[in-house]
């Protein structure tokens, strides 16, 4: 092993350590001092505004020397509008029921003996990711308020980006009396850091997630030797049944691809029932059309828009954060959650109808973190979930699912209460 290396196996085994501490100190702060830290850091994000978008300037500037796509540069870009966003989410974390030592359970047993199960920090959470800088301070926002210290890999396009708003974030935490060591961020780009993540730092980290593309979470979860907490791809769908509003099929679809087309809550395929396809298929179409999407249809949908390419069997399993959108034609509710089983990642699904009936069977075959009926995909949002923010959307069956906030960043114990009781 060179120089290098075993100076950055140091250093990262000097910020395990260093957030073991900072994680005791979070679990032994108060709520009223967690919420102070997180209401400093969005101030902090607020006067440290000018150093942050000059740091993402030179960001965007090396990313497009890179050749990254448009959809990357966009997922990473910030502006004082973003900015500003940035630090009301960090906000609305603050404002939101802080969820240590809630009781979520509590009995007495025959013997005498008071049981509770009550909400507890994890400890150390470890969090790749790319692109996205907001993740930065949702993060740390997220994890002060639940009371876990944070070990932040965010992508290399985004480093001097990451940096600054981690300055911030430390601004708030040592406003509050918090060590600067509660929410920390690797500095270096070297990929050698991430193994060391997964290596679990010295048995440091209690939680590794990673939020980014299929490969970073292959990795993740074939290499991690701490529990990880998986995010995939946004394969999500929109299914339009023959029941369905015209009008409303029209703009819930537009929303779900268009409104944003690089985030995970974006549609990337719209299936439509065979019944009414020719009539719900066109209007739809023609809204997506002229709002700059490509479609790419099966043999079914091109006999009724036929301007549309025709899809491969990649286009299904294709997640585009593009203008792209992916159209099949199926056989009712039945067909269209066949094609979501076959295809989908799990992440988000939805319905339009007038049938309550069909909605209700919909919800009850589709097996993904988050289902929508009459409702846009672009509501995959802990933000608009009332969480304040979010991790991410969490596409693992076990601990956490949906949108991951405060609340699921929490594990809990149980506090048993005696008077002297001994076990015959």
């Amino acid at each position: 092993m060179d120089d290098g290396a075993v100076s950055l196996q140091a250093t990262m085994t000097a910020m395990g350590q260093a957030a073991r501490e900072g994680a005791r100190a979070l679990r032994l702060s108060t709520p009223e001092q967690r919420t102070a830290a997180i209401r400093a850091m969005a101030q902090a994000i607020r006067d440290d505004a000018q150093a942050i978008l000059a740091a993402n300037q030179r960001d965007q500037a090396a990313a497009r020397d890179a050749g990254l796509a448009a959809p990357m540069i966009d997922r990473m870009m910030l502006d004082a509008g973003r900015l500003e966003g940035v630090a009301q989410g960090v906000e609305a974390v603050a404002g939101i029921p802080d969820p240590l030592g809630v009781e979520t359970a509590r009995w007495t047993r025959p013997n005498g003996l008071d049981i509770a199960r009550v909400r507890t920090p994890i400890g150390v959470i470890a969090i790749i990711y790319e692109s996205r800088p907001n993740v930065t301070a949702d993060a740390a926002a997220l994890c002060v308020r639940s009371g876990n210290a944070a070990i932040l890999r965010g992508g290399s396009e985004c480093i001097r980006t990451n940096q600054a708003l981690h300055a911030a974030v430390a601004k708030g935490l040592t406003a509050a009396g918090l060590p600067a060591a509660c929410v920390q961020v690797v500095k270096t780009s070297d990929r050698a850091a991430v193994g060391h993540i997964l290596s679990g730092l010295d048995r440091t980290i209690d939680l590794i997630i990673p939020r980014g593309g299929k490969s970073l979470v292959a990795r993740v979860q074939a290499e991690a030797r701490a529990p990880v907490l998986g995010h995939l791809e946004g394969l999500n769908h929109v299914y339009v049944d023959a029941e369905a509003d015209v009008a409303k099929a029209r703009d819930i679809v537009l929303n779900a691809k268009m409104r944003r087309v690089s985030v995970c809550g974006a549609a990337e395929t719209l299936l439509v029932d065979a019944k009414a396809a020719e009539r719900l298929l066109p209007p739809v179409a023609d809204a997506l059309i002229r709002a700059g999407c490509e479609l790419r249809g099966d043999a079914r949908a091109r006999a009724i828009e036929p301007t549309m390419a025709a899809a491969t069997i990649e286009d299904w399993t294709t997640e585009y954060l593009a203008p792209t959108i992916a159209v099949a034609v199926v056989d009712g509710v039945e067909g269209a959650a066949a094609h979501i089983a076959s295809y989908g990642s799990g992440h988000t699904d939805a319905i339009v109808t007038e049938n309550a009936a069909t909605a209700e069977r919909f919800t009850a075959l589709v097996d993904s973190a988050i289902v929508l009926i009459n409702a846009s995909t672009q509501f995959a949002d802990g933000g608009e979930f009332g969480f304040g923010a979010e991790i991410g959307i969490a596409t693992d069956k076990l601990h956490a699912r949906g949108p991951v906030g405060a609340e699921q960043l929490t594990t809990f114990k149980y506090v048993v209460r005696g008077t002297g009781q001994t076990r015959p």
